[in-house]
Parts: C-alpha cells; sequence; structure tokens
C-alpha cells in the first residue's frame, strides 16, 4: 500500500551525503533526483523514501509521533544498518534489541530529527 515516505530537511546536500551512504550500503540507489529533493529504492515500482525540502519554503520539522519503519531480512543486517546510521551521524532512539515475540528492531533520529527504525520479523 505504500508508495513512498518523504521526511523533511533544512540542509539537503548534507541529508542526500548520509541517505546516500546510508542506502547505499542496503542496496538501494537514487531513483529520482530533483531541486528540492531526493529519493532511493530499488526501483520506481516499489516503495522507497525521499527527503525534501518543504513545498511551502517553511522551516522542516519533526513530526511528533511519526516514524518511517525500513524493513530488512535478518537480525544482523539491523544490527549493521542501525550502526551504520549512527556512524554517519544519526542518534539512538533505541539500540537493537526484540521488541515483543518475532519483532528485533533498532530506532534512530536521522540529521534532521526524523525518528526511523530498522525490523526485522521472525
Amino acid at each position: 500500500m505504500i508508495g513512498y515516505v518523504t521526511l523533511g530537511t533544512n540542509d539537503l546536500p548534507r541529508a542526500v551525503a548520509f541517505y546516500d551512504a546510508l542506502f547505499g550500503a542496503m542496496g538501494a540507489s537514487r531513483i529520482w533526483d530533483g531541486p528540492s529533493g531526493v529519493a532511493w529504492g530499488v526501483s520506481m515500482d516499489q516503495p522507497g523514501v525521499g527527503v525534501m525540502t518543504p513545498f511551502n519554503k517553511q522551516a522542516a520539522t519533526v513530526g511528533n509521533g511519526s516514524m518511517v519503519a525500513l524493513v530488512v531480512d535478518s537480525k544482523d543486517k539491523v544490527d549493521a544498518y542501525y550502526r551504520k546510521a549512527i556512524e554517519l551521524g544519526a542518534t539512538d532512539e533505541g539500540a537493537p534489541g526484540p521488541r515483543g515475540e518475532g519483532f528485533y528492531a533498532a530506532y534512530w533520529r536521522d540529521l534532521d530529527g526524523n525518528k526511523l527504525n530498522f525490523f526485522f520479523m521472525g
């Protein structure tokens, strides 16, 4: 059902460098590149993630209660991608670990304060 998600940024070059490195490590690449933002994914017919400066030219703000959850296919990848995000300057919001039966996740905030997680079911 999800086609893509967009995260706001107030520093597009910094955000793009962060996500180029993080999503590149995950095997994703840029699928759209425009003057106000960039999107990454594996193809245009799969869900993707973008970072954009707000259309209304106001400052980007963090959504209270908003989060983007990125599914991966192993606990090891949750751990590795979380470490990569932290190495790139993300902040910890919950180290990798079990969060209930069959759900393993790690929570973090990007350079603009947007909350994301990596998770594995199984």
